[in-house]
């Protein structure tokens, strides 16, 4: 009835583009972030920062390792700084802090966006008796779940707080999953991940999890599927036999 195989007893989702449309807030943040960084360092010639280079990069990633891993893309090292640094600063915690200042400012702007999909979906996955976490590299994932009403849904979280309290490693890495899997009780063949970002279907992938759905929010269906989806949706509500 909902699109699983048997046997899967839990449903472990990312936050930004498959539940809620912040995923590309978060782009338009990232965007704004590394193009002034870049313009202030290379001056109007810079290469700006393209959706190619979040999909590659930063998606799905923990806020630092996004940073780190596209500066590394362009050759650029800076040095890693503290969590309290300013957003003038001009290193890893500076330019993550930069991010997430706008980020907020964007979301309480405009709103979490929850898609219709997603919510018809959470609804069908209670109803049938799935416990549900959500896994999000994200450290303001309260307060996004909070203002898209998706709170009582959720039985575990596993967000950017955790995964810094806990050392987990980053997607791809399957560290985050492997918890949520775990605070909800039930091992990963027997549950499955929801994930639009190619990192996070690659940690879905590497923890061995009972089903991979790649969630395409971005134009990227055939890659979902070479990083690991067993089936690319547009909207969730396509598992449920419904119109997106």
């Amino acid at each position: 009835m909902i699109g699983l195989p048997d046997g899967i007893t839990a449903c472990l989702f990312d936050l930004d583009g498959v539940l809620t449309g912040t995923a590309a807030l978060h782009r338009e943040a990232w965007k704004q972030t590394f193009d002034e960084f870049l313009r202030e360092r290379d001056g109007s010639g810079f290469h700006p920062f393209t959706d190619a280079d979040y999909a590659r990069y930063v998606d799905g990633r923990p806020r630092l390792d996004g940073v780190r891993t596209f500066l590394a893309s362009r050759g650029i090292e800076l040095p890693e700084g503290d969590p309290g640094d300013a957003v003038t600063e001009h290193t890893v915690h500076g330019l993550g802090n930069r991010k997430n200042d706008l980020v907020l400012r964007i979301i309480a702007e405009r709103g979490p966006n929850p898609y219709p999909g997603s919510r018809r979906y959470l609804e069908a996955a209670r109803d049938a008796g799935l416990a549900i976490a959500v896994v999000t590299s994200s450290a303001n994932a309260q307060a996004v779940l909070d203002a898209a009403e998706f709170t009582p849904f959720v039985q575990a979280r596993i967000d950017g707080l955790v995964i810094t309290r806990d050392g987990l490693r980053g997607k791809p890495a399957p560290d985050s999953f492997l918890a949520g899997a775990k605070a909800l009780g039930v091992e990963p063949a027997r549950a499955a991940v929801f994930e639009d970002a190619l990192a996070g279907v690659e940690a879905g992938r590497a923890g061995n999890f009972g089903f991979v759905v790649g969630v395409n929010r971005a134009d990227q269906a055939e890659a979902l599927r070479e990083h690991g989806a067993d089936v690319v949706v547009d909207d969730l509500a396509e598992l449920l036999g419904d119109d997106a």
